[in-house]
Formats: structure tokens, C-alpha cells, sequence
């Protein structure tokens, strides 16, 4: 990470290029497994992004994405502690779904229980043929406490959900893809190349448009019908009067394509 601090190093280092950053999970001895260091190097990374980058890539190194808790590391805690720890746990994943810059993740062998949890806040998700979706808490007499409830009950579905967790079933790529765990189910070795290539795509919208995607759709999901239509109509009155919309509707007048970035 940029601050340099040794903990930082140990579980996550980023690669930029250009405006597109790559935020590496960097424990493959561990299969990326999670700690309290990776949640507090998700924080630090999304608090403060570095300058200039538009979309961000998230990955596993050493074949696995996150598998989840590690249990070796585990801490028992109290209940009151337990509440403020899965709730920290929720701040740093809200602020990568709703901190306006798009996320990418790229998921390869273990996406396990809170790996799966940090793959649904992310915007595109890119399965390959290795990719393994699993929430087994339920086996191991515990509960998902970094926001599976909301974000994969949504996805899925609560009975789904519950059939997943009480079985400790895990799903492949395929069988991910057409469940809504992931947006696209590519070859071993595609998925880098294809969240490149999105990246840039989204990398060049106009960025108040991205803004109101990534913020807006899920929240009006939470709302009413007519709420929700009442949001829609104050989001698209603000973007058609942005310097995007005025952009976007040069470049078609004048048959190019835009350039919503200087």
C-alpha cells in the first residue's frame, strides 16, 4: 500500500497504469484468506484512492481470490465486540460499492465466505473456470457478518441463500454466472485481460454518469416503486444538465466519440 507500513505490504500491493489501479490480495500461502490487516488495507486503499485513477481491479495473487475467514488468526470476542467489528466490516464494504469509483474483481479458485462477501460489493465480477463460490459459516457454527445477508440475499434470493448456507454447497463459474454471483464466466487466464479492458471502457464515462450508476440503481432498489421513479427523475434531470451530457451530445452531433476526461 502507498503509506509503506510493513502490515500493508504483507496482504495487499497495488499496481497502477494510467488512471487504472490493481489492488492485489497478496497472501497466496493463505489463499488470500482474511484478517483483520486485509480489511483494514481495503479501508485505507478505498479512504484515500491514489490520484488520478478512475476504476479499480480487484484480485487474488496465487490462483485464489479470498477464501475467506482465517480461522487460525480468529479472535473471540465478546458480543458487544463482535457487533462493532462486523459493522466496521460493513463501513469499509459500503465504501467500496458507494465511493464512486468503479470496481472490477477478477475471481479465480477460492471466493469463499468473506472473499464472497467482498466480491458482491464490487460492480463487474468476471468469473474464470477455477472460481468456487462458497458460504460455509453455517458448517462452521458461525454467521456471514460483512453484509452477505443484504448484498448476496439480493443477488440470490433468501431461500436460496439459506439453502446455500445450511448445505455449504458452493457454486462454479457457470453456475455463478447464471445465479448473478458474477457478470461474466471467461477462460483460465481471461479475466485479467477482460477487467483491462472494461476498466478502460468504464474508465472513459463520463464520471458524474458512473457516479449516479454506482449510487444511485442499488438505492432506488431499496425504495418504493414511485420513490424510486421520483429519484430516477432527479437523477436524470442532474446528469442531462452536466458537462458529460453536454459532451456526449457534441460528440454525436459532430460523429466522434466523446471525451468526458481532459
Amino acid at each position: 500500500m502507498h503509506d509503506g507500513t510493513q502490515r500493508s505490504e504483507a496482504i495487499t500491493r497495488v499496481e497502477i497504469d494510467g488512471d487504472i489501479a490493481t489492488l492485489i490480495f497478496d497472501r497466496p500461502e493463505k489463499r488470500n484468506a482474511m484478517n483483520d490487516a486485509l480489511i483494514d488495507a481495503l479501508d485505507r486503499f478505498f479512504s484515500s484512492p491514489p490520484e488520478g485513477v478512475n476504476a479499480v481491479i480487484l484480485r487474488g495473487e496465487g490462483g485464489h481470490f479470498c477464501s475467506g475467514l482465517d480461522l487460525a488468526e480468529h479472535e473471540h470476542r465478546a458480543p458487544v465486540e463482535g457487533v462493532y467489528h462486523s459493522r466496521n466490516w460493513h463501513r469499509v464494504s459500503e465504501m467500496m460499492e458507494f465511493g464512486g469509483l468503479p470496481v472490477i474483481s477478477v475471481l479465480t479458485g477460492a471466493v469463499i465466505g468473506g472473499g464472497l462477501e467482498i466480491a458482491a460489493s464490487t460492480h463487474v465480477r468476471i468469473a474464470e473456470p477455477s472460481a468456487r463460490f462458497q458460504l460455509p459459516e453455517g458448517r462452521r457454527g458461525i454467521f456471514v457478518g460483512g453484509g452477505a445477508t443484504v448484498r448476496i440475499g439480493r443477488i440470490l434470493g433468501p431461500d436460496r441463500m439459506r439453502e446455500m448456507m445450511l448445505t455449504g454447497r458452493n457454486y462454479g463459474a457457470e453456475e455463478a454466472l447464471s445465479l448473478g454471483l458474477a457478470h461474466y464466466s471467461v477462460g483460465e487466464g481471461e479475466g485479467l485481460p477482460l477487467a483491462r479492458k472494461l476498466a478502460r471502457q468504464i474508465a472513459d464515462n463520463a464520471p458524474f454518469s458512473n457516479y449516479l450508476m454506482i449510487n444511485a440503481l442499488a438505492r432506488i432498489g431499496d425504495m418504493s416503486r414511485a420513490d424510486g421513479l421520483f429519484a430516477e427523475s432527479l437523477a436524470a434531470a442532474m446528469s442531462q444538465t452536466s458537462d458529460g451530457a453536454k459532451e456526449g451530445l457534441r460528440a454525436f452531433l459532430e460523429k466522434r466519440e466523446p471525451k468526458f476526461r481532459k
